[in-house]
């Protein structure tokens, strides 16, 4: 199974594509997606969709795995990153895929073991299952990634379950 997991941000989209072959896992490629902050926000949307449906193009993923958003105190920056996490989700659906969603507190679970794992220890734990030298950058890449691997473990343990 390929999976597409996706950070939504508006100045930084972070993706990761990687497939799953029982319990294993292997990176595709990963990266993030940037805007300008002089542009305007349509121009900003414009950009992540274009270059999200590009990526699913090439790499023709089975499933987008998306972090949902974790609302801080400013108002006005969660409601920029939902217009973002919307343009994902479009782009995701309008090419057909699969699109689950998870919480900060069940990609930490997935792979920490800790729902409020530090963001390094998720980072670590992203480096060590995915077999990679270093730690993704930026933090974004890392997150998607995890997203995916939060999605690959959740998956299994579905098929398990269906097969029971």
């Amino acid at each position: 199974m390929r999976i597409l997991g996706i950070d939504p941000g508006y100045a930084i989209l972070g993706y990761g594509i990687i497939e799953m072959n029982g319990n294993r896992f292997k990176v595709i490629d990963y990266g993030a997606v940037t805007t300008d902050a002089k542009m305007e926000m349509p121009d900003r949307l414009k950009i992540l969709y274009n270059s999200l449906m590009e990526i699913i193009a090439e790499y023709e993923p089975e499933v987008a795995s998306i972090e949902e958003l974790f609302f801080n105190t400013n108002a006005k920056t969660a409601i920029l990153v939902g217009q973002a996490r919307g343009v994902a989700v479009l782009a995701c659906a309008n090419s057909g895929l699969e699109i689950e969603e998870y919480t900060p507190l069940q990609i930490k679970q997935a792979l920490v073991g800790y729902g409020r794992a530090e963001k390094k220890q998720v980072q670590l734990m992203v480096k060590t299952i995915l077999n990679l030298k270093e730690i993704p950058k930026p933090d974004d890449t890392a997150d998607a990634l995890a997203a995916a691997v939060c999605h690959g473990h959740s998956s299994g343990g579905r098929k398990r379950m269906k097969g029971l």
